[in-house]
């Protein structure tokens, strides 16, 4: 199915690619989940830092405006 014409000087290929099998779970599937999972945690800390009217880095205990004070 295409949606539109093809350029000209454009062609299909004749053959479908052969594609490696996926590298340690990275398939199209895993990477849908874990971007839905992402979009999720952040909503969920966008509602968090709502509700208790702090940022995420104040509420782990960070002091915001003062840098990392980290001692060198």
């Amino acid at each position: 199915m295409q949606a539109a014409k093809l350029p000209v000087g454009v062609e299909l290929p004749k053959e479908e690619p052969k594609l490696p099998a996926p590298f340690l779970g990275f398939t199209n599937t895993a990477e849908i989940w874990n971007s839905r999972a992402c979009m999720i945690g952040l909503i969920g800390t966008f509602i968090v830092e709502l509700i208790l009217q702090k940022g995420i880095l104040q509420i782990i205990g960070v002091d915001v405006g003062k840098g990392l004070d980290l001692p060198l």
